[in-house]
C-alpha cells in the first residue's frame, strides 16, 4: 500500500477564532481581556507563532482594537456572527484569495489560553495532504471542533453550507466529510485540560491561578 504525503506545517494558515460576542463575559473582547500582565490573545500568540508561518485573527467590528497584534484582520465572511464555522470559512477565504500556497487552515479559540504547543504538528501528520480531511482535537474524551485542521479545497462546500441556512454547528459540517481525531493530554503545566476555555468571569480567576502557581 502507497503511504500518503505528509502535510507540512509551512502549508498551513493559522487562524484565531476572536469573533464572538462573549455573552457569557458580559460582553467585549475576551481575547483581549489582561491576565495579569498580558491579555489571553497574547497567551495564544506566544503558543502559536512558533506552529505556523502565517496567522491571521477572524474578528468582527472595528478591526483597530487588534493594531497592536501587527495581524491582518479578517471578519466573517457571511452572516452576522454566525458563529466559528463562519470564522473557518474566513480563514479559508482569506487564504484561497491572498494565499495560494496554502491547503490547509488550522483554526483555534480566542479564549483557550493553554492549548497544545504540539497541536499543529499533531493535527498536520494526522491528515494525508493530498486528500481533504478534516482533523478534530480532543481531550478527556471529548471533542473541541473549534480546534480544526481544515483543508482550503472544502472552501466552496462551507461557504454553500452557511448561506443556504444549515445549521452553524461544526460537527454537522463535519459529519460531510472525511475527518479524524486527535488525542491531548492534560497540559503539564498547568495541570488543567489543554482546552480549557475562559468563558466566565470565574474562567478568568482559573487561568490567572494557574499563572501564577505553575506545576512545574
Amino acid at each position: 500500500m502507497a503511504e500518503h504525503k505528509q502535510l507540512s506545517a509551512k502549508n498551513v494558515l493559522g487562524c484565531v477564532l476572536a469573533g464572538g460576542q462573549s455573552r457569557r463575559m458580559g460582553g467585549g473582547d475576551k481575547s483581549l481581556m489582561d491576565l495579569g500582565g498580558k491579555t489571553m490573545l497574547e497567551m495564544i500568540l506566544a503558543r502559536f507563532t512558533s506552529q505556523v508561518p502565517s496567522i491571521i485573527l477572524n474578528a468582527n467590528g472595528d478591526p483597530s482594537r487588534f493594531a497592536r497584534f501587527n495581524l491582518p484582520v479578517f471578519a466573517d465572511p457571511v452572516g452576522d456572527f454566525a458563529g466559528p464555522l463562519a470564522g473557518i470559512l474566513a480563514g479559508m477565504t482569506f487564504a484561497k484569495e491572498r494565499m495560494p500556497g496554502v491547503t490547509h487552515v488550522v483554526s483555534v479559540a480566542g479564549d483557550t489560553p493553554f492549548f497544545p504547543t504540539s497541536l499543529v504538528k499533531r493535527l498536520c501528520s494526522s491528515v494525508p495532504a493530498d486528500k481533504p480531511v478534516i482533523a478534530l482535537a480532543s481531550s478527556s474524551d471529548k471533542l473541541h471542533p473549534v480546534f480544526g485542521l481544515w483543508p482550503v479545497s472544502l472552501h466552496s462546500d462551507l461557504h454553500s453550507w452557511l448561506t443556504t441556512g444549515q445549521s452553524g454547528k461544526v460537527l454537522a459540517f463535519v459529519d460531510r466529510h472525511d475527518s479524524v481525531e486527535v488525542s491531548f493530554d492534560t497540559d503539564p503545566q498547568t495541570g488543567l485540560d489543554p482546552f480549557f476555555n475562559a468563558n466566565k468571569p470565574d474562567d478568568l480567576a482559573t487561568v490567572r491561578n494557574a499563572l501564577s502557581s505553575p506545576i512545574s
